[in-house]
């Protein structure tokens, strides 16, 4: 009978549909479910354990370089190693984004809002996180979309099964009751494993957009020279807090993209197929009414929505400056320590935390007056917009069944189908409307979303552009290989700054320097001793850049050591061939042996028996004291053998028996130093002297120890020494005063 009701066929045909997907869905998860767990058996079974020797040697490694240039990078995860390919990104690949990347004047970072500005920061950031239509984020984004848009068609299916399941109950059909319940836990399954993956795939996004993003930066932050924009970014490039931006910004911005894709996708296609639905029983009048709904509401949130792209930058940047007091708290706290200024230090954090709170606070305020509003129009407004609009089709048509008011020729059969199918359409039309209702909601949320991310997308984009627009630092002329040579010509050392240029700490310098011949710096403190280091590593450019000329080897054989010696993360090994890995000492042919060479030159051989070993991981910059950590620094120096090596004050904590040591050792492995310090016994080591005047002048002279000029400057030196001698007697018998002074006295008690 079935057969021959075509009305009945129709109304079972979304049944069957939605019976066909969900038994391909479980085909799919009863085919790959085993399949899928034989495979992971597989792999454990297969996975050896490895010793806790092997895995310290994975950890020491690092990573195994592949010939194409891929690193695989070895993580240890439950006695194995997984690997996990690093692809570098080609310097190509930042040259054709740099157009798309110029900088933003400081109005514009400072207001953030949804406009053209908007669009061209986030395609340009979107160019780096989508690649390739072919890219795993694309595919993510393409099955993302899909359960999107399965999730609506779903959606219309509930709503028509919920209409057919209560007008069986109208009619007191107990089969087709029956029948729409049992599809109604069918159409579970598919729908409950939708949201789940819809959930899953939007986790998923924001996670590979992060990663994209985060080796981007990192790979443009650390780049290596002449750009060397990590040390840089602050100075030239006016960017602070560059620590939030990589770590926080970029989290908060993969976030807020993928889920407002979501949130966009799919209200927009809820609102589409609804409203599709809907005209069908609204009609022309109902359908041209929601439309005006639609435009009243945008209209009125449009009007009372704040700058919330502005407030999230703002928040953003205070919580970076509160994040930024909290690590300068960490890295510096034995000076504080010793200060005692943990009280002074608490008041500044509690400051910037003030500040960062108020801010919110306000944020809180100014969502009250709006989630109010908005709440008002999305649920009780569109509420009773929907009730009007079902009403359209029952009171407004010329030719309706009243349904209740039966003619005398109307049977009690055709009564209540007439009841049954009108409430049948109130239903479903009720449910399309409340889904309706709740998309325009997601709509307008998206709304303030929008503007959160282009607040992101700002401060994101200022970053990049920021590192894509400094400029190279200039490349010096390259010496000759057969005789290497630092050489200075006419060249003014100021400090680098973006906009304004001031006085040269030094003037018009000129010097030369080959394989040999040591140069030692020297001057009174903040003449521009350091600033002249910088130069001579090529860290800055000449401050009359196009007139000075600087000449000097490729950077691998300049070394610098500066004051504060570095301590990088990772074991005791590292700290001695840094910045060289393990994978590099490996192929070099050394073994630990040359090391403990390396170490008792520098008077450290005790470290790996104290320590536990060459492996051991431990925050050397709190377990090394400052003596020591300067002589790592200088075991450093012997192990990659420079050709120069620019040492600035590096031996400050380092006794005098000792530093000589260091300092014969380095030149008996033909390494030419420039030194900066203010001792004068480490004059005899170097052949040139350089002294800065200093006071504003630029002056500098330039002398060869063991000339008359040099030896009178010692004879000065000696002269003072002399004299100070001549007062050591008087000083000696005012010694012998204090102390009787200070004895103990006889004293006689009083009775």
């Amino acid at each position: 009978m079935a057969a021959n009701n075509p009305k009945l066929f129709a109304s079972s045909k979304p049944h069957v549909l939605v019976l066909i997907s969900t038994l391909l869905l479980l085909r799919g998860r009863v085919i790959t479910g085993p399949r899928d767990l034989l495979r992971n058996l597989s792999r454990v079974g297969f996975n050896k354990d490895l010793s806790p020797s092997e895995l310290t040697e994975a950890l020491q490694q690092l990573y195994v370089e592949e010939p194409d240039g891929t690193r695989q990078l070895l993580v240890p995860f439950r006695n194995s190693i997984s690997k996990v390919p690093i692809h570098p990104t080609p310097g190509a690949l930042f040259s054709s984004h740099r157009p798309h990347f110029p900088l933003l004047p400081p109005a514009a970072q400072n207001k953030p809002n949804v406009d053209r500005a908007f669009l061209r920061q986030l395609l340009a950031i979107l160019r780096i996180a989508f690649p390739s239509y072919r890219s795993p984020e694309a595919g993510i984004v393409l099955v993302h979309s899909t359960f999107l848009v399965l999730r609506t068609v779903l959606s219309v299916g509930v709503a028509k099964l919920d209409g057919k399941i209560v007008k069986a109950l109208v009619s007191a059909d107990g089969r087709g009751f029956l029948r729409g319940l049992g599809l109604w836990f069918l159409l579970a399954i598919p729908s409950t494993y939708t949201n789940s993956m819809i959930r899953h795939f939007q986790s998923l996004l924001s996670l590979r957009l992060r990663t994209r993003l985060t080796r981007y930066t990192h790979d443009l932050y650390l780049s290596s020279d002449p750009h060397l924009r990590y040390y840089r970014i602050s100075g030239q490039g006016g960017v602070d807090g560059v620590d939030q931006y990589i770590t926080s910004d970029i989290a908060s911005w993969a976030d807020s993209l993928s889920g407002l894709y979501g949130n966009i996708l799919k209200p927009f296609l809820d609102l589409t197929l609804f409203t599709s639905q809907l005209s069908r029983t609204l009609g022309a009048r109902g359908t041209a009414l929601l439309f005006l709904n639609y435009y009243i509401t945008a209209r009125i949130l449009r009007a009372v929505t704040p700058a919330f792209g502005r407030l999230a930058a703002v928040e953003a940047r205070l919580e970076g400056e509160y994040r930024a007091g909290v690590g300068r708290v960490g890295r510096e706290a034995e000076e504080v320590a010793f200060y005692d200024g943990g009280q002074r230090e608490r008041e500044i954090l509690w400051r910037a935390y003030l500040r960062l709170i108020k801010h919110v606070n306000s944020i809180f305020k100014i969502r009250i007056a709006y989630e109010w509003t908005e709440d008002y129009v999305i649920k009780y407004l569109w509420s009773a917009a929907g009730y009007c609009l079902i009403s359209i089709p029952i009171l407004f048509t010329r030719h309706h069944s009243v349904g209740v008011q039966a003619s005398p020729r109307t049977t009690s059969s055709e009564v209540n189908n007439a009841v049954a199918d009108r409430t049948e359409n109130y239903i479903s039309s009720r449910r399309l409307l409340l889904s309706l209702a709740d998309a325009g909601g997601r709509l307008m949320y998206a709304y303030k979303d929008i503007l959160e991310l282009a607040g992101l997308t700002t401060r994101l984009y200022a970053l990049l552009s920021s590192l894509h627009n400094l400029p190279p630092l200039p490349t010096p002329s390259p010496a000759n290989s057969s005789n290497p040579r630092i050489a200075l010509d006419n060249v003014d050392v100021s400090i680098p700054a973006s906009g304004t240029r001031d006085a040269p700490l030094v003037k018009a310098l000129s010097l030369s320097l080959c394989e040999g011949e040591h140069l030692m710096i020297t001057g009174s403190n903040g003449v521009g001793k350091t600033a002249v280091a910088r130069v001579l590593a090529g860290l800055w450019a000449p401050g009359n850049e196009g007139e000075g000329k600087v000449q000097r080897p490729h950077r691998g054989e300049v070394f610098v050591v500066p004051q504060r010696a570095y301590m990088v993360t990772g074991s005791l090994l590292d700290q001695i061939i840094y910045p060289h890995t393990y994978p590099q000492f490996a192929r070099s042919g050394r073994t630990t042996e040359d090391l403990m060479e390396i170490l008792e030159a520098v008077h450290l051989s005790y470290l790996p028996t104290r320590e536990g070993g060459w492996a051991t991981r431990k925050e050397w910059r709190d377990v090394l004291s400052g003596g020591e950590k300067q002589r790592m620094a200088m075991a450093r120096v012997f192990y990659h053998k420079p050709k120069f090596a620019i040492l600035d004050e590096c031996t400050s904590a380092v006794s005098s028996d000792v530093e000589g040591q260091m300092y014969e050792h380095a030149k008996s492995l033909g390494i030419t130093l420039i030194t900066i310090s203010l001792r004068p016994s480490l004059a005899k080591y170097h052949t040139q002297l350089l002294t800065l005047s200093g006071e504003g002048t630029g002056n500098w002279t330039l002398a060869r120890i063991g000339t008359a000029e040099a030896r009178m400057g010692i004879d000065r030196e000696i002269g003072l020494l002399q004299s100070k001698l001549k007062e050591v007697e008087r000083w000696e018998r005012r010694v012998k005063e204090l102390e009787v002074l200070l004895g103990p006295q006889d004293v006689t008690p009083a009775y």
